[in-house]
């Protein structure tokens, strides 16, 4: 059965590759009548252009950014997001860098999946990355709503507002704190003035999806402005699935001596309800449909985040003093259908008030140093409660008062040792001091301290003028999560007698290991890979009823392979592999499966054209993805199976005329059932079934 399903894999990721070749080859065609594209230049719209990567001289020369880093980072701009359709879910954003897995789960806001080099401890909600914007933090540790611990809640931003990102894989940057294990994220908002220009949208998509964009760029004086409001609503392929979101960004920047200040104030607000999943078996079988919802109970919830945040960074270069002060209020609730009658309704409050802040120096063009300390503290209340026939029960599965103060300092430096090699260093100390009040449990009550300190270790060898060699050895952390530290035993009501706590517990730590190559050995084309191995020697896991202990070891190991072909100024391809070799826990207990649940294969490939067609331009994307090789666990005793096969297709077209851009985009998913959100259970494979094709419009005016 396994060779057969693997040959069934095989043909999948065959026929997408082949497929976008194909797509490719007609592009070329067309690009062979390309008239010189200059006067469009001035167009009010934004000039859609996929970037390559940073130059070979700019690697190697010392730096704080992340491309400077002697690791795998891809660099996403505001420019590539124009090709993009990333309609509900802004885990689209991800979708063409090498290696990563990254969705929202389809039941609402409930978080943003984001997989890479074999984690999902977590699931799909994106913990295991550590994910920043704009220097703030946005993993929230201990999370009830749904989501588990350290999930990344990206649904308040919208792609206008974004500038820039970074993906680094692997803990190599000492910028990055807890959830820093696969790797980290730093995403940088726009600005106003006339780096953006404004806007207003409105788009129709399948299901019933309804979105209205406004974007207000001005220079007020010397302070430039950037309002971004979005509402947007579907209503779902599903039965009894919805969402209504409002989201509202103000960001007002100036420049004052050689530093930029912002300050930033969003406002997100979201209502939804999930139709929750179904059985593969069963939808095979005919006993479901595609489109029902589980137990016939919607789950439901909703959230709303309250955030300013002010920034101080370098207005030229790296040298000088960088600070940011953040302060949030944030609720969050998720119910998850568990019977036709019950749900689990999991809740967070939190105030959450934190700053960092530093000095990079720079010494000339060999070497650069930069020293920070931050802070961060989350204090609230989380809690899941079971509900009965929509109405809350005396009955909690945890809840607990939060008051998590996290502090520490990083330090991290570069320096040139010659023309063709450069050194990389760094560390971090951080501290927990927790003050954890059981309310389901009152004896488990407990406080927590406990410290981490994680270096990083890395090179950069120019060998060839065309061809570069990287290597890093760097640790990464995981902070424990307050069930583990003060654990709430079976369902039952508040104020029980019993509980266990596990203050001695430590933070889980990784040893990463990169080495690497980019290389340019034509005009136009790149050529990147990686080989990774991650050693967890103190995953956190349960060793007995309420007792969580840091212990046993985790082994991942895998390749990623990148190529980027610009093949003239209008057209550029693209084309990685991922492969994970190995993802396992090495000593599972008696019965269970040791290989972790992440896609064996990824393969992603596209291409983007432009040219002038009659008075206006018109720029095509085409973007194929596919998930292979998924293992899960069924039956009593346990047998290994694999997830379906998932195979994606993205298209859009887009067509500049003067103020206004018009847009059309669609999506297929053409394998009946299968879907890249899905988790075995002993009775079989449940998923979230996706709609077979979707498509929208939409419609831009400039001013």
């Amino acid at each position: 059965m396994q060779s057969a399903t693997r040959s069934t894999h095989l043909r999948a990721i065959s026929h997408a590759v082949m497929l976008i070749c194909l797509f490719g080859g007609g592009v070329v065609v067309a690009d062979d009548e390309t008239p010189d594209l200059a006067p469009l230049a001035t167009s009010s719209a934004q000039v859609v252009e996929v970037r390559g990567q940073r130059g070979d001289d700019e690697r190697l020369a010392p730096g704080l950014g992340a491309t400077s880093l002697p690791g795998s980072v891809t660099t996403v701009t505001a420019e590539d997001l124009a090709t993009l359709d990333i309609g509900r879910d802004i885990s689209n954003v991800f979708r063409r860098v090498p290696g990563v897995v990254a969705n929202n789960i389809d039941q609402g806001d409930t978080g943003n999946g984001f997989r890479m080099r074999g984690f999902a401890t977590q699931g799909t909600h994106g913990a295991d990355t550590a994910i920043y914007i704009d220097g703030v933090p946005q993993n929230i540790p201990s999370s009830q709503g749904g989501a588990g611990h350290g999930p990344a809640f990206l649904e308040w931003m919208t792609g206008d507002m974004i500038d820039t990102f970074d993906v680094i894989k692997g803990p190599v940057s000492a910028l990055y704190g807890d959830q820093n294990r696969a790797g980290a994220v730093a995403i940088r908002t726009r600005e106003g003035g006339a780096a953006t220009p404004s806007s207003a949208t409105v788009t129709v998509e399948s299901y019933g999806g309804r979105r209205g964009s406004l974007v207000l760029s001005n220079d007020l004086g010397r302070i430039r402005s950037l309002v971004v409001a979005d509402r947007y609503s579907l209503d779902g392929f599903r039965h009894g699935a919805s969402l209504d979101r409002n989201n509202l960004f103000w960001k007002l920047s100036t420049t004052i001596g050689d530093g930029v200040y912002s300050l930033r104030a969003t406002y997100y607000k979201s209502d939804y309800a999930g139709a929750g999943y179904l059985s593969l078996p069963a939808m095979e079988a005919g006993l479901v449909d595609p489109h029902d919802t589980m137990f016939n109970l919607p789950g439901f919830g909703d959230a709303h985040r309250k955030t300013l945040v002010v920034n101080r960074s370098p207005a030229s270069g790296d040298a000088g003093w960088f600070a940011t002060a953040y302060a949030e209020d944030f609720a969050r609730s998720r119910a998850i259908q568990t019977s036709t009658t019950l749900h689990t309704y999991g809740y967070d409050e939190r105030d959450i008030f934190g700053a960092r802040g530093g000095n990079t120096w720079a010494f000339g063009t060999a070497g650069v140093l930069t020293v920070g300390l931050e802070a961060r503290q989350d204090k609230g209340d989380a809690f899941r409660q079971q509900y009965r026939n929509r109405q809350p029960t005396a009955s909690y599965v945890n809840n607990q008062a939060l008051d998590l103060l996290t502090y520490g300092a990083f330090i991290q430096g570069q320096y040139r040792i010659l023309p063709t090699l450069k050194l990389h260093g760094g560390a971090r100390y951080d501290r927990f001091d927790y003050d954890l009040v059981n309310r389901k449990l009152p004896a488990a009550s407990t406080g927590y301290e406990a410290s981490v300190v994680t270096p990083k270790y890395g090179a950069i060898w120019n060998v060839l003028p065309a061809v570069e060699l990287y290597a890093n050895i760097a640790q990464g952390f995981r902070s424990p999560a307050a069930e583990q530290i003060s654990t709430s035993g079976s369902l039952g009501p508040l104020g029980a007698l019993g509980g266990r706590s596990n203050p001695g517990i430590d933070p889980s730590r990784v040893r990463s290991h990169d080495l690497g190559f980019k290389a340019a050995p034509l005009d136009g084309l790149s050529v990147s890979g990686a080989f990774y191995y991650i050693q967890n020697d103190d995953e956190i896991i349960n060793t007995a009823p309420d007792v969580f202990v840091a212990s046993g070891q985790t082994t991942r190991r895998g390749l990623e392979l990148d190529l980027h072909y610009q093949i003239s100024s209008a057209l550029n391809t693209y084309l990685s592999y991922g492969r994970i070799l190995r993802a396992q826990l090495d000593n599972p207990a008696p019965g269970a499966g040791p290989r972790l649940s992440v896609p064996e294969h990824t393969w992603k490939a596209g291409v983007q054209y432009r040219t002038a067609m009659g008075p206006g331009r018109l720029s095509l994307s085409g973007d194929v993805y596919v998930t292979a090789g998924n293992p899960y666990y069924m039956g009593t005793p346990l047998y290994e199976r694999d997830i379906p096969t998932y195979v994606r297709y993205d298209m859009k077209a887009t067509y500049d005329l003067g103020k206004f851009q018009g847009a059309l985009f669609a999506t297929l998913q053409p394998h009946e059932f299968a879907s890249d959100i899905a988790y075995g259970t002993a009775g079989g494979l449940l998923v979230t079934t996706v709609p077979q094709a979707t498509a929208g419009a939409s419609l831009r005016y400039y001013f």
